[in-house]
């Protein structure tokens, strides 16, 4: 099969004819119709991910049909349309049982733990616990981009954060990621506000959702202005990019009991942080972490997708 490789971290990638893949009995190889790009991509290309073995073939944002199963999985066909969340759970630790695939002890994840979605072929392991048959209204285009920063975002938003209508929610990043759980949090009746440092991505954002947003590179007090839209800070803030600013800046815009969730990934020096922690312990903050969702999670998502109650009615 054709992929797309890269030998060595932080080196250019080609176009290769490499291995035929073949499914685990537990398994699937899906033959890629959609794939999505992401800044964990870009992570994994750095070097970053300890899991990465070169030569190899990133990609976790994925939609296709199934081409061969293993002789365990049932349920499931060759030409079934499919998607996968980017964490994949082995369906049988504690934390599987417990319903938390996301965070499986021994989670594997295309595009990082092996081969991913940037080739014709990619395999999926456990197919039963991880995949998702596709809804004819949903594309295979629409259903790749869901693969990391949508459904990322609608367990931040709904499952970790608990967002209800006439909430404050802050959103520090607007990505694929910020802009998504934008959308999700309007979905639900929130009160969005958006930071940013790019004029052009904060207009975007009020197109899906965003009630104010604020330009952090030319505001001199970002949080202070936060909690002055926000009548006294938001209930719920998401660090949707990832950095020291932005973590510390949405802990410290939460009103009293207030939830901040990290969701964008922390790598390099930015691992360890400063943290506000008299204010987490003083005023009850909650700092919630968010990683991926769990393919039992994916119907209610799509039937919001499918009503298209997270797009603004102008």
């Amino acid at each position: 099969m054709k992929a797309l490789v890269y030998e060595n971290f932080q080196t250019p990638l080609s176009i290769q004819h490499v291995k035929d893949l073949s499914p685990k009995n537990h398994g699937v190889v899906i033959k890629v119709a959609a794939t999505g790009l992401c800044r964990s991509d870009w992570h994994g290309w750095m070097g970053h991910d300890p899991d990465i073995q070169l030569p190899h073939i990133p990609g976790h944002e994925l939609a296709g049909t199934i081409e061969a199963l293993g002789k365990n999985v049932k349920g499931f066909a060759i030409g079934d349309r499919v998607t996968m969340p980017f964490v994949c759970g082995c369906g049988s630790c504690s934390q599987c049982i417990s319903g938390n695939h996301q965070v499986c002890d021994t989670q594997s994840q295309p595009g990082f733990t092996h081969w991913g979605s940037f080739a014709e072929y990619t395999t999926v392991d456990y197919a039963m616990t991880n995949l998702v048959k596709l809804p004819e209204e949903i594309s295979d285009i629409t259903a790749a981009t869901l693969g990391c920063r949508f459904i990322t975002s609608y367990r931040a938003i709904i499952d970790q954060g608990k967002v209800h209508g006439g909430q404050f929610v802050a959103i520090h990043g607007c990505g694929g990621v910020g802009l998504s759980s934008i959308m999700i949090a309007h979905a639900v009746g929130a009160q969005v506000i958006a930071i940013d440092i790019h004029e052009e991505t904060l207009a975007f954002a009020k197109t899906v959702g965003a009630t104010h947003t604020i330009n952090a590179s030319n505001h001199p007090d970002v949080v202070a202005h936060i909690k002055e839209l926000s009548q006294g800070g938001a209930h719920v803030s998401v660090d949707a990019l990832g950095s020291a600013v932005t973590c510390f800046n949405s802990i410290s815009c939460l009103r009293k009991r207030g939830k901040h969730i990290q969701v964008g990934l922390m790598t390099g020096d930015h691992k360890h942080q400063k943290v506000p922690m008299d204010r987490v312990l003083s005023d009850e903050l909650e700092i919630i972490g968010s990683h991926g969702m769990q393919a039992h999670r994916y119907p209610e998502m799509l039937a919001m997708i499918k009503t298209d109650s997270c797009i603004p009615k102008n």
